[in-house]
């Protein structure tokens, strides 16, 4: 179980107060739409164009979007310009509401807390930074020996999180305790992404591996409990994969491979590549673009190097439809947590959009 979310008392974080989080500042009908799923569709199917917001702000590339489950209408960014942004995203008003200048270099990763008002960022200062969006205050930095490059709440106990790194280091992180629970490690190369699966039990990550090692530790699966590796030949083609993604109730996790595809796992052994099926149409082309699967696990969104985001059906792999979003590579999509026919999504150009799928 979760448990109570516990934060020591934290010094006051370098952030800027723009423009306000409540949800009380928006549009009466999006308010409704939050609120009441179903007025999604009756209220908005047909007009798209209230939903539909273009957010400049960072200006740097934008590496990661994440949306508060807990208050739908805030979505964090993580940009190179060592900032974290915090849009009300629908806001009559400014809709930049915060700007966290925590970190010291370019930031790789932001997660929402599932538990209140609470971001966790990583980065190129060898941190990741637990920060209180709504009083401003940074209550805790864990400190590593390598740049963070993801991080990963425990999906059962938001007291631990996941972080992954340049010297392929993976840990477990005990925010109550402010140390490490949990380390993986089985070789040098950095991590790319990481996803704990559904269950908890078992650890997926990517690593920017050699050429000469790259079909054996591209992906590996790892036992959390006893810390050892289960499979580190699970990818046998000599691509890279920049992002990890476990179906939300299905056994199958998709990566995306820099073959300009998304492959097809199983998360049971021996965690096999289906080999028939394939996302494929976007590209990749060196660019760390990442894809998500839709909350009820039907539809898989994917960024690519052409600026458009791509949509599939998940159990066809069909191509359902292309959005042109940026004229540079779009990096990052994400579903909204609750109106599913919208995504946030981020640009190698340092743009943040949400559109209508």
């Amino acid at each position: 179980m979760a448990g109570d979310y516990l934060a020591p008392f934290g010094k006051m974080a370098s952030l800027a107060f723009l423009g306000s989080i409540l949800d009380s500042v928006l549009p009466h009908n999006i308010l409704s739409a939050l609120r009441d799923q179903t007025k999604v569709y009756r209220n908005m199917i047909h007009t798209p164009e209230r939903l539909s917001v273009v957010l400049d702000g960072h200006k740097r590339s934008v590496n990661a979007v994440q949306w508060s489950t807990s208050h739908a209408h805030l979505l964090a960014s993580a940009g190179m310009d060592q900032t974290v942004c915090i849009w009300n995203v629908w806001s009559r008003d400014q809709k930049k509401a915060r700007v966290l200048n925590c970190h010291h270099a370019a930031v790789k990763d932001v997660k929402w807390s599932p538990y209140g008002l609470f971001v966790l960022s990583c980065g190129y200062d060898c941190t990741s930074r637990l920060i209180d969006v709504e009083k401003g205050t940074e209550t805790q930095v864990f400190n590593e020996d390598q740049v963070v490059g993801v991080v990963k709440f425990h999906p059962d106990n938001y007291n631990l999180f996941l972080s992954g790194g340049s010297k392929g280091h993976l840990k477990i992180w005990d925010i109550r305790a402010g140390k490490v629970v949990h380390q993986y490690v089985r070789n040098p190369d950095p991590i790319l992404d990481a996803e704990f699966t559904v269950d908890a039990k078992r650890i997926i990550s990517s690593s920017d591996t050699s050429k000469s090692n790259i079909s054996e530790n591209s992906i590996m699966v790892w036992d959390v409990s006893r810390e050892i590796p289960l499979s580190n030949q699970v990818y046998g083609e000599a691509y890279t994969c920049p992002s990890i993604r476990c179906h939300p109730s299905d056994p199958k996790f998709i990566a995306q491979s820099n073959g300009n595809y998304i492959a097809i796992f199983s998360t049971k052994p021996p965690f096999g590549l289906d080999k028939y099926r394939r996302y494929g149409g976007h590209s990749v082309s060196g660019f760390p673009i990442k894809c998500n699967f839709s909350l009820d696990g039907d539809k898989v969104i994917s960024g690519s190097s052409d600026g458009y985001i791509y949509v599939y059906e998940s159990n066809t792999c069909k191509l359902i439809r292309k959005i042109k979003t940026y004229n540079e590579a779009c990096i990052d999509v994400v579903f909204h947590p609750v109106m599913s026919n919208v995504v946030a999504s981020c640009s190698w150009s340092g743009q943040v959009s949400v559109a209508v799928t």
